[in-house]
């Protein structure tokens, strides 16, 4: 088996040959002459040492050394086009990309300005931001999908090192007519009487307000779950229940959907929002410069490069190399 004989040409020829069925369908798919697919698909199965097909009069089937090519071949052919666009972008002058992942609260509420400020002074930095869940936002960090994340306390940090990015403050939303429309804070006891629209299970937020009642003396009582702060606002603004919302959320929905928030005296409502990565000092320049840019930002860390992790604390160094 000579596998180093194998070329890019022939994996995205076998792999078209798969997806049409046919060799000659494939060869077309390729631009390539019958002749010459079928010179490079004979190829491919001398460099392996067995046949990859097994041809019939209606066409083709894949043998189980066929199989297994073609698992290997999308995964190779799939890395080349990441690598195409990684390397285009360097070919455009962009100097780094950054992998963020970070949940709905950082995503909404602060994260829009902060990366905002930091491409208008790095424009060579492209930043990839996907919004997740905080439990799957460790897990991308620990898998290495993304380079850090922004999660909330509380969840499982799976060993990773963290630091404070911003505290967010929840409050309780009610519509204007709302018997508690008129108080300025309540106990979240006084609150469980009503019914609740909530974000999904998954999120950090609704694992928060079904911990806060485990607590309490009442029962929540759950009584429409959606994906988005926007979503929440709405149904509450329809009467459909109540709901826990980060302040600076629900801030831009108040006048226009006639929402009143009013502040809850427990110290649960007070939540820290995290920024986590396997090794705050060993990231990538272009990350470790988003990182410091961040911490920077937070009017709540004392001189924006304090980190900690589970063991005491650490710290970033500065991105200056």
């Amino acid at each position: 088996m000579n596998l180093h004989r194998l070329d890019l040409v022939s994996l995205s020829l076998f792999a078209l040959v798969v997806r049409s069925g046919s060799i000659s369908k494939g060869a077309a798919l390729a631009h390539l002459a019958l002749g010459a697919a079928s010179k490079r698909i004979a190829d491919l199965e001398t460099a392996i040492g067995t046949e990859l097909f097994e041809r019939h009069s209606r066409g083709i089937k894949l043998t189980a050394a066929g199989e297994a090519l073609e698992r290997h071949a999308q995964r190779i052919l799939n890395d080349v086009d990441l690598m195409a666009a990684d390397l285009s972008d360097y070919a455009a002058g962009v100097v780094g990309v950054v992998r963020l992942w970070a949940n709905t609260s950082a995503t909404t509420q602060f994260l829009p300005s902060d990366i905002a400020a930091f491409t208008a002074a790095n424009p060579g930095i492209r930043i990839e931001l996907e919004e997740q869940n905080s439990d799957q936002v460790a897990l991308a960090v620990v898998d290495g999908h993304a380079d850090f994340g922004i999660m909330a306390d509380q969840m499982p940090t799976l060993g990773l090192q963290t630091t404070l990015y911003r505290r967010d403050h929840l409050v309780l939303v009610v519509p204007a007519g709302h018997p508690l429309a008129r108080r300025k804070s309540v106990p979240f006891d006084d609150a469980l009487e009503f019914d609740f629209v909530s974000l999904t299970h998954s999120t950090s937020l609704a694992k928060r307000l079904q911990s806060a009642t485990s607590g309490a003396s009442g029962r929540l009582k759950l009584r429409i779950q959606v994906r988005s702060f926007d979503a929440m606002c709405r149904m509450v603004a329809a009467g459909l229940g109540i709901a826990v919302l980060p302040d600076a959320a629900v801030r831009p929905h108040l006048r226009s959907m006639g929402l009143r928030k009013i502040r809850l005296s427990e110290a649960w409502a007070c939540r820290e929002l995290l920024i986590c990565a396997r090794d705050l000092n060993a990231l990538p320049k272009p990350a470790r410069l988003l990182v410091n840019h961040l911490l920077h930002a937070t009017p709540d860390t004392a001189d924006g490069v304090a980190s900690t992790d589970n063991a005491g604390t650490t710290g970033i160094a500065a991105a200056t190399d």
